[in-house]
């Protein structure tokens, strides 16, 4: 009994001092952590401007992946900036190709050739067709020069509101890299000169009136345009054609209605036949063969069924001088043919085709490959960019944090302008140490160089000897027996 109440004693002494241990103040600070951790203010601030450009870094790489192909990711500023004009010249064009479909395996391409613009002489007419309604604009066929510099085409713009259609006469210069067929595939409208040679009324306060602008030919040496407008009524038909010399040299353009005035004042003279109470029209054909700087037309009058012949007329370049040719309907004027323009000449053979297409297939394949490697090499680089400029960002962190470890170090011990001095000279040494560290670092570097050298400079003795020993042995040899060569042992 006693024995038992020793022991319960001795275990309330024991929980009674367990308890007051317990309570000490030691032991409560430690149930509690730092609310403000082990690093300092400064510490934090290092690392977390290292996180910002770290994730900076990251994003700058993978803005270049995403970059290396066409896509929507980018900044406002980015898009504003490629978003800017761009002028037309500027622009790449390629010779137009017929599409393969899906479903077939051969598709002829055309082949083309040169050929006359204004042949036969006045045969030139625009094909407007439906396509004007729908699409409010069309361009019609064009005229190259003589010496393949310019191209001239009409564009036709068709107002729905009074159905009255207007046109514009544009100048495109012609690539003279390419040759004479590109030149004029190539032929674009985004590099047309900006302002047109020749120009329509535009007004629209006639009802279904039209006025339309067709080149008709260019003169020998290609310094002039003749150009005809057509004027009437969707209603009823045609009611005057007018002709213009356009003159590149002088950048200028005349009226020739002086050949029309002429033709009038003929029958009102000669026949008392007024021509202004009639529906009568000209016909340009060209410029006459012989005198190079007048223009012949045609003259007919449209009273019955059959056209009625007023005769053939020329007219100078100014519109200063016309002049009767003949009344004779049936004679000919020669004319000069000095435009050109592309004409389709058949297709290429089936077997030209399948043997173009193999050819391209394999073409392709190796481009593809060739892509392939190239965008390979680029991610390559991207990536050592990255890591790079990761490896010395991290380097500039640790430098900063371990200056930042020292300054407090110091300034748990002092204080004023002797933590500054002692501060100072910690920068000092450690400096000192960071050269000696980078100078070890080229020594490195530059054995690992010499001994790359050396082994390629080996390797090269090597070749060379073997070759020189092929050599001499050749020369050597008479009999035809295999050469004996002792090879170099490393």
């Amino acid at each position: 009994m006693t024995m038992m109440r020793k022991i319960i004693i001795t275990l309330l002494i024991l929980s009674f001092g367990v308890c007051a241990f317990a309570v000490t103040p030691k032991t409560k600070a430690s149930k509690f952590r730092n609310p403000f951790g082990k690093k300092d203010y400064r510490s934090k601030e290092i690392q977390y401007i290292y996180n910002v450009q770290k994730e900076d870094l990251q994003y700058k790489r993978d803005k270049r992946l995403l970059g290396r192909e066409e896509s929507g990711y980018m900044t406002v500023e980015e898009y504003e900036k490629r978003s800017e004009y761009k002028e037309p010249s500027t622009f790449e064009v390629k010779p137009p190709k017929i599409e393969k479909p899906s479903d077939f395996k051969y598709v002829p391409q055309p082949l083309f050739k040169i050929v006359k613009f204004n042949d036969p002489p006045g045969g030139v007419e625009l094909q407007l067709g439906r396509k004007l309604f729908f699409n409010r604009q069309v361009n019609g066929q064009g005229v190259t020069s003589p010496d393949l510099t310019k191209l001239v085409y009409p564009a036709i713009y068709y107002y729905n509101d009074t159905g009255s259609v207007g046109a514009d006469l544009f100048v495109i210069p012609l690539d003279q890299k390419e040759n004479n067929i590109n030149k004029i595939l190539k032929a674009n409208t985004s590099h047309r000169e900006e302002n047109p040679i020749l120009s329509t009324d535009k007004a629209i306060d006639n009802y279904a009136i039209y006025r339309t602008l067709t080149p008709v030919d260019f003169n020998a040496d290609g310094t002039k345009l003749l150009a005809k407008e057509k004027i009437g009524s969707g209603e009823d038909g045609i009611w005057e054609t007018r002709i213009y010399i356009y003159d590149f040299s002088s950048k200028k353009s005349y009226d020739l209605s002086a050949v029309r005035d002429a033709i009038k004042y003929y029958w009102k003279e000669y026949a008392n036949l007024n021509l202004v109470e009639k529906r009568w029209d000209i016909k340009p054909l060209g410029f006459d063969a012989g005198y190079p700087d007048r223009v012949v037309v045609q003259a007919y009058g449209y009273t019955g069924e059959k056209p009625v012949f007023l005769g053939t007329w020329s007219v100078d370049c100014y519109g200063e001088q016309s002049k009767l040719v003949t009344f004779d309907k049936d004679f000919m004027p020669k004319i000069s043919m000095n435009g050109l323009k592309l004409q389709k000449d058949g297709a290429q053979e089936y077997q030209i085709v399948v043997t173009e297409e193999r050819f391209l297939e394999k073409q392709d394949k190796v481009v593809e490959k060739q892509k392939k490697s190239v965008d390979k090499a680029e991610v390559k680089k991207i990536n050592e960019d990255y890591k790079y400029e990761l490896k010395d960002l991290k380097a500039d962190y640790k430098d900063q944090y371990r200056d930042n470890k020292a300054l407090q170090k110091f300034a748990g011990s002092t204080e004023g302008t002797e933590l500054e001095e002692m501060y100072h000279q910690y920068q000092v040494k450690q400096t000192e140490k960071d050269i000696k560290k980078l100078e070890k670092k080229v020594v490195r570097t530059q054995k690992s160089i010499d001994k790359r050298e050396q082994k390629i400079k080996k390797f090269e003795d090597k070749t060379q000897g073997i070759i020189d020993l092929l050599l001499e042995d050749e020369q050597t040899s008479d009999d035809g027996a295999e050469p004996q060569i002792e090879f170099p042992q490393d």
